[in-house]
């Protein structure tokens, strides 16, 4: 290991003056997701600089200002002069775009940090950046204001033996229009996270803005095996121990971990390439699934679970009741698009596949009864999918016209469009009603469903191909079999509204109906078709004038500060949908010129199956003990999703 960093490893491609005018091309967006992005890029070279082998700390802090402060004992980002920028390697980091030691191969073995737009973009988009390195026995400080440098790099003296880097930056108020706030919560999610993923990383979360300082430690010893006994905490599990698997082939570093739980009936696989969450899966995901199914059939027939003339297992079968982390930490990888959600190296598949195969194969055979309890489990799915074979053919269509017709409820829309077309899944007949009259019905289609729908989270498939509901649903929507690879392809709308009631039904509804895109079809969460509706709470009258509030915050606010103290105004509390006049439901929930819609997203995917396996699975201790903690802050007839 070389332990070289220099100017000349920081390689220079193009300047930095287009992140201003399109920040969206860079972080995603302005809202809260691009915020929260601009640590994440400083974090990601800390946790780089990790992977090297040279940090080990990481202290992240959110100052009373509301600034950021990432700090790292790593070597300290090369002050040196940089051969083709004249300028220090420091000042070129910091204000030129794709300019960093992740390029040519020298600086970085491995990084997550693939574009090189980090660090740079971060100063682009920020009031102010001050950056400090310690190397060489000196400190090194320089100040930016909104990617330029408004002093130069001074260095002083250093006594103390220490190496690393220190940046704090202020988001841009004219750059994030919504606000500048960061939200614990999401940032503790994505690092604690990455400790998981780096079992030798200490990461050190203080949040400076309240009164007495949270602080928050993550540091695991046992890395990603840590994370999956934390995922299924509230699980029972089919066998104690985690299963971890770990090696090396070709330069690309594999871990896995495995562990099956009886309370379960779907799979919940992260994949992970160089600390990246790749939500869209890729070729490491590919050679995991094509592995396990593989393995475990070959197993069940060595052990005559399955007889010579029966079929082989499905990998669906076989990934029921499975949580999974694969992480993988590739020398050059191909994501594809800037948001890096998906592993494109084609050889990672293979590598995945024999490795995890041979270890696997090697565990299960010394532990017969782990490798018994989990084909069991296996064959149960395997014939209850068998007994739904029927009701799942109802779905299985060759095209959206043919074979299985629409459901007779549904009032679709004239655009066979899927990109500007839009579902409202509404409950009720009442509901309905409104909504079909009051939509536009080129591109807006309703879909009214009769009561609660099942809980998929305690159902196997064979009960939920034979409910009214939720074939109705699966029709309707155009989605393919569970467990089957997501195919956009299929879907007839690409804005799936959930449209509920107000009240405590309304939100149990759409906790039911979230449950079914989770646990039956994840990649629509995870792909941003799923939305929440925000119909009004209440209508202020007042003289001809008449206003919509969505939440009692709203409403008190209006009537105490807009309106005369002693004015005459009447309030109508919409208790449900129905309630509306179909023009009323059209200017406030479903126009899209005027409405409000929350798109479902998930941060923290270990928490959000945590969630769901609480609130809607079988256990009762748990759940009580949720309601018990939480109860009292939560407010059904306002829920905030």
């Amino acid at each position: 290991m070389t332990s070289s960093y220099s100017a000349d490893q920081i390689q220079v491609l193009e300047g930095l003056e287009p992140v201003r005018k399109r920040p969206g091309m860079y972080i995603g967006s302005t809202g809260p997701r691009g915020l929260h992005h601009l640590v994440y890029e400083v974090v990601d070279n800390s946790i780089d600089e990790a992977l090297a082998g040279y940090c080990t700390h990481i202290e992240i802090d959110i100052n009373a200002d509301g600034s950021v402060t990432v700090t790292d004992d790593g070597r300290g980002i090369p002050t040196d002069t940089h051969p083709t920028t004249g300028k220090s390697a420091l000042e070129t980091v910091m204000t030129v775009l794709h300019a960093g030691g992740k390029f040519g191969g020298g600086g970085y073995k491995v990084s997550g940090g693939l574009h090189g737009v980090g660090i740079s973009v971060v100063n682009a988009l920020s009031e102010w950046v001050e950056v400090t390195v310690w190397r060489e026995e000196k400190v090194h400080t320089q100040r930016f204001e909104r990617g330029i440098a408004v002093t130069q790099l001074i260095a002083k003296p250093y006594k103390e033996a220490r190496t690393g880097t220190s940046v704090s930056f202020m988001p841009d108020t004219q750059i994030f229009a919504n606000g500048i706030e960061f939200d614990y919560t999401t940032l503790a999610g994505r690092l604690r996270e990455l400790a998981y993923l780096n079992a030798s990383v200490r990461i050190t979360f203080t949040d400076s803005r309240l009164a007495e300082p949270r602080v928050e430690a993550y540091y695991y010893e046992g890395g990603i095996q840590e994370y999956v006994a934390y995922m299924n905490r509230e699980k029972e599990p089919l066998h104690e121990e985690v299963i971890f698997i770990q090696g090396e082939r070709n330069g690309v570093q594999i871990e896995v971990s495995l562990q099956w739980c009886v309370d379960a009936y779907s799979d919940n696989l992260l994949g992970f390439a160089n600390n990246i969450r790749t939500i869209d899966g890729g070729t490491h995901l590919e050679g995991l699934k094509t592995v396990l199914t593989r393995t475990m059939n070959a197993i069940a027939r060595k052990r005559n679970k399955i007889k010579e003339n029966e079929a082989n297992l499905g990998g669906e079968n076989v990934r029921e009741g499975l949580t999974g982390v694969i992480s993988v930490k590739v020398p050059d990888p191909e994501f594809e698009g800037q948001t890096k959600t998906k592993l494109g190296n084609t050889e990672v598949r293979g590598i995945v596949d024999s490795l995890v195969g041979e270890v696997l194969t090697e565990y299960l055979e010394f532990r017969p009864h782990v490798a018994d309890s989990i084909l069991d489990k296996a064959i149960q799915a395997f014939k209850a999918a068998e007994a739904a074979r029927r009701a799942r053919d109802l779905v299985r269509r060759k095209s959206v016209l043919e074979s299985s017709p629409l459901p007779g409820k549904l009032a679709d829309c004239s655009s066979r469009d899927p990109s500007e077309s839009e579902i409202f899944i509404v409950e009720g007949d009442s509901a309905g009603g409104s909504a079909k009259q009051g939509r536009d019905r080129q591109f807006q289609a309703i879909l009214p469903l009769r009561g609660k729908i099942l809980n998929i989270e305690k159902t196997d498939d064979a009960k939920i191909y034979k409910n009214t509901e939720i074939q109705s649903l699966i029709t309707a929507l155009g989605l393919g079999i569970k467990g089957e690879e997501f195919d956009p392809s299929g879907l007839r709308y690409h804005r799936i509204v959930i449209m509920t009631d107000a009240d405590v039904d309304g939100a149990h509804i759409r906790t039911l109906l979230l449950t079914f895109f989770y646990r039956y079809q994840r990649a629509l969460v995870d792909q941003g078709y799923i939305y929440i509706a925000c119909p009004p709470l209440y209508k202020v009258e007042r003289g001809r004038n008449h206003y919509y509030c969505y939440s009692d915050r709203e409403m008190t606010n209006l009537v105490q500060h807009e309106f005369p103290a002693n004015a005459n105004y009447t309030i109508q509390r919409f208790k449900g949908l129905g309630e509306m006049m179909p023009t009323q439901l059209w200017d406030t929930t479903m126009n899209p010129q005027t409405r409000t819609l929350k798109r479902v997203e998930i941060e923290d995917a270990a928490e959000a199956d945590r969630i769901f396996t609480v609130l809607m699975g079988d256990r009762v201790a748990p759940r009580r003990e949720f309601i018990e903690t939480y109860g009292s802050r939560l407010n059904f007839t306002d829920l905030d999703i």
